[in-house]
């Protein structure tokens, strides 16, 4: 009876630590933009990251706003085979004043479209991307994304980062920093490549959720062992 319980005991261990295993993934399965800094006034290329988490339906349009009070003069979108992609354009309350003259309209939306059997199948994700500049002077930018499924569900990751929170469904956020700042610490085209590599696989909440992961793997391994020890004294004795 008591090697019946230890062996309950190591395997609810062990299903315990599949669950912490699993749940960092979905937790931070949202769109996210990488990557996730730039410089105030230069240019940078981003990519919007589509996962999609329904095991039941296909994302089939992605709708990105771009702030019109922080406007972006130049907006540039790169092909994607399969999806259809239009910008639109909004008049601006203050006008912006560029090399090529005075801006009075600037992008506040793109909205990428699947064409039939691009879409993004379940378990699978897409990547959008976009080039903008001259950044402006803020610290952050926070693009409110809307994406939609083949079931005609909208998920809206447009909320927005509170200190000491966890947003339910946070919008990608782009963080500045200024020219000075970016100098002062050494900022090149190495360290650029670091930050992009470590968004890569989702955004830079996942070092936290594979450390989590792997200490869940421990533990249920942990009590595997347990298991198996408490067997082989049972027939030893």
């Amino acid at each position: 009876m008591r090697l019946t319980h230890v062996v309950r005991a190591g395997v609810a261990v062990a299903a315990a630590a599949a669950a912490a295993l699993a749940f960092p993934a979905a937790a931070s399965a949202h769109v996210t933009v990488n990557p996730n800094t730039a410089t105030q006034g230069g240019y940078t290329k981003v990519t919007f990251r589509v996962p999609n988490e329904r095991d039941d339906a296909s994302t089939t349009k992605l709708e990105i706003a771009l702030p019109t009070d922080k406007p972006i003069a130049s907006v540039s979108l790169k092909p994607l085979q399969g999806w259809t992609a239009v910008a639109e354009t909004s008049k601006l309350a203050t006008p912006i004043k560029t090399d090529d003259g005075e801006l009075t309209d600037a992008v506040s939306k793109i909205t990428w479209t699947a064409s039939a059997g691009a879409e993004i199948k379940p378990h699978q994700f897409q990547e959008f991307d976009v080039s903008l500049g001259p950044l402006p002077t803020t610290d952050q930018i926070v693009f409110k994304a809307l994406q939609t499924y083949s079931t005609g569900e909208i998920v809206r990751w447009i909320d927005e980062p509170a200190a000491g929170a966890e947003a339910e469904h946070p919008a990608p956020v782009l963080k500045l920093t200024k020219k000075s700042d970016a100098a002062a610490s050494g900022a090149s085209a190495a360290p650029a490549t670091s930050v992009a590599a470590k968004n890569d696989d989702g955004g830079s909440g996942d070092g936290t959720a594979i450390g989590l992961g792997i200490a869940g793997l421990v533990a249920g391994l942990a009590g595997l062992v347990v298991a198996v020890l408490a067997l082989r004294r049972s027939r030893t004795s």
